[in-house]
Order: structure tokens, then sequence, then C-alpha cells
């Protein structure tokens, strides 16, 4: 059986190098609040709003380390509360995406794009993907056993070395199914 860890992600947003020094200040260091199931990777104890055209958000977790972009992630429901039409996307693709308002303590940010909703996927380590035969960019189907069984389709597949093995969904699937951080999915093909 190929189980895989669940977690569950809530709005947030990846900051490149120069954003951050606009927001926060020049030569300033994010801080690590909360390490994350990928190597390396960090909640910041730093936040920002963002600002769209029918809502705001504030104290959005920036996670950290800097970007090579800037990327807001958020749930279709976020997306309603902000006034925004972002397209699902794996991360990193922004490409013709809506942009929002950043504000920080120490100045804004007005991205001409970069909002995204999260395609699910599944971070493998390479060792993990050999074992079990899965491919970069592969699609998969996982089964969650809940009280509100699911079979989440379309579910990417990111293999690397520096992954540590974890299914990524948004909040809004998340309640869908009744799960949280730390339940755990079956990769049924």
């Amino acid at each position: 059986m190929k189980q895989i860890p669940i977690g569950i992600s809530a709005r947030h947003i990846h900051l490149k190098p120069e954003h951050i020094a606009r927001l926060f200040g020049e030569g300033y260091e994010l801080t690590v609040l909360k390490d994350l199931s990928q190597p390396g990777q960090f909640a910041a104890g730093e936040t920002v709003a963002v600002v769209g055209l029918k809502g705001r958000f504030d104290k959005v977790r920036i996670l950290g380390p800097a970007r090579n972009i800037s990327q807001l992630e958020i749930s279709r429901t976020d997306a309603f509360a902000l006034g925004v039409n972002p397209p699902v996307r794996e991360s990193g693709n922004i490409e013709g995406t809506p942009g929002i308002k950043i504000v920080g303590p120490k100045g804004e940010v007005e991205l001409e794009e970069g909002v995204i909703v999260a395609a699910r996927h599944i971070h493998f380590h390479t060792e993990d993907a050999k074992k079990w035969g899965i491919e970069d960019k592969q699609r998969l189907r996982v089964r969650v056993e809940t009280d509100r069984p699911v079979i989440f389709e379309d579910v990417v597949a990111r293999v690397s070395d520096q992954f540590a093995l974890d299914m990524h969904i948004d909040t809004d699937e998340g309640n869908a199914a009744g799960l949280k951080t730390g339940d755990v999915g079956i990769i049924v093909d």
C-alpha cells in the first residue's frame, strides 16, 4: 500500500528578495517561526497583508527562504473574498495569473501576476518515487478514508532529492474531505 502523509496548506506567500526589502526594509532577513515538512523550508515569523478588489487578508504567512518569484497561494474561497480569479497551477507557473497588492510594515508591492490556487501535489524524494515507480509530473489518484471519503484526481507528482514525502492540498480540499494535517492518503493509481 502506497500511503502518503497529507499536509493542509493554508493561504501563504513566497517572496523574492527585492520584495522582502521593499516590504520590510533593505537587508531584512526572514526569521524562522517553524520548519515545514520540506527540508530547508520554513514558516517565517513575518506576515503581510494582501489586498484584492473586494477584500483584504491581514497576517498572511510568508514561507521561506526567499524565492526567485513572488507568488500568493490561496484557496478558491479566499479568491472569492479577495475578488480575484486565479487559475489552478503548479507552484512557480504564474504567467498570465492575476496580481495583488502586498502591504508590509515598511512599504507595498503591487504584483502584476502571481496569484494561484495551488494544484494538489505530492512531494516525492527520488528514492520514494523510484521504489513506487512514480515519475516527475505524473498525475496520480489518491484515496482518503474519512467520514467524507474522497478520491483526489490529477495529483501532480513532484520528484526531487531535495523533497520529503508529503501530499499538499489546500484548506478547501481538506475541509471538504474532513482531513487535517497528518492524516494519510493512499495512491490508487
